[in-house]
């Protein structure tokens, strides 16, 4: 009988220990931007994307773009893909472009990496393979975004994942899109 106590208290151990551990794999997401005291000219850049086709910063002039810099193996980078891609369909404008720079990994790996998401990820994919965007834009940790506005100034920043579909984002993209 003690074999048996014992053997239902390690069980119930491992499954409060599972439970735990997948916990703390899901990390928490903010909804917070940081304003910038001034505005940065945002530095243009061109790289490839899903469709080895080259991509300029400057192409999407006169629209808000959100840059996020990322990577597969990044828990919260995984998380927060599914709002960003709800934010790209919700504000869905010609005025408003999301741009996924992924670090220094290829394009087979990446594309495997989006299959798994229920929806298909609508917005653009690009590969900064040398890292030279990121650290041009001094990415300090994973993931990383900035919100430019239409004239080419990063006006917001973020550090960590963020719920890009929450209202307050939202409404921060939307002000941008309005000036």
């Amino acid at each position: 009988m003690k074999k048996i106590t014992n053997f239902i208290l390690i069980i119930a151990l491992l499954s409060f220990a599972s439970i735990t551990f997948s916990d703390w794999q899901q990390p928490t997401l903010s909804h917070n931007l940081s304003a910038l005291d001034r505005k940065i000219e945002a530095r243009d850049f061109e790289l490839m994307n899903m469709d080895e086709e080259k991509v300029k910063l400057s192409d999407y002039r006169g629209k808000v773009v959100l840059i996020n810099f990322w990577a597969t193996w990044c828990p919260p980078c995984v998380r927060e893909m599914p709002s960003m891609e709800r934010l790209y369909k919700k504000i869905a404008s010609e005025n408003f472009k999301v741009l996924a720079i992924n670090q220094m990994e290829d394009a087979d790996q990446v594309f495997a990496f989006t299959g798994q998401f229920e929806d298909d990820l609508s917005f653009e994919i690009l590969f900064d393979t040398t890292s030279k965007v990121s650290q041009s834009y001094i990415v300090r940790g994973l993931p990383t975004t900035y919100l430019i506005d239409k004239k080419g100034h990063v006006r917001y920043s973020a550090v960590g994942g963020r719920e890009f579909d929450h209202p307050e984002i939202i409404k921060v993209v939307k002000q941008l899109i309005e000036e």
